[in-house]
């Protein structure tokens, strides 16, 4: 695997061509590209006419890029904020229930279930140490659960390749 490539962006392949890529590249850097298209999709056609496993690759890849950047406080936070109300059904969609359970505790401490950009900002916004020290022991958590996240979600990328078009 450390001898796997790095893709440098999406550049027009079929979901055919970037599973098939995995032999020359990493799993990783092929997600990133297949989130690439998908985005360019969803501004093209609307985000509501994405395909259910077409928006589990997105929450997931989103959720994986703010973790890894930021924790559940920027994944709420950002943009990505958008995928809360499907992120923990995305993990489990995938086979990563370590990290959905996680991911739900990371929600609980937010103490809304209005996932609207404005219901979240509010419940970031506010001073409250105890949902604080929740997100941080959750990021701690994700940071330590050891779930394949990448290669479970190729992995359900290639037995869902049909309902993925780009």
């Amino acid at each position: 695997m450390a001898d796997l490539k790095w893709l440098d962006g999406y550049t027009g392949q079929t979901i055919e061509e970037l599973l098939a890529l995995a032999t020359e590249y990493r799993v990783d850097s092929l997600l990133v590209a297949l989130e690439e298209a998908l985005n360019r999709k969803a501004e093209e056609i609307g985000e509501q006419d994405l395909s259910d496993e077409e928006r589990i690759v997105l929450a997931v890849e989103a959720l994986e890029r703010e973790l890894n950047n930021g924790g559940y406080g920027q994944f709420f936070t950002n943009s990505s904020g958008q995928y809360a109300s499907i992120i923990v059904d995305s993990l489990l969609s995938i086979g990563c229930a370590e990290t959905a359970n996680i991911t739900s505790g990371a929600i609980n401490a937010l103490g809304t279930q209005d996932f609207s950009p404005e219901a979240l900002e509010a419940a970031l916004e506010s001073d409250n140490e105890e949902r604080d020290e929740q997100l941080d022991e959750c990021d701690g958590l994700y940071s330590g659960a050891g779930e394949d996240i990448a290669g479970q979600l190729f992995e359900f990328v290639r037995a869902h390749q049909d309902a993925i078009q780009l």
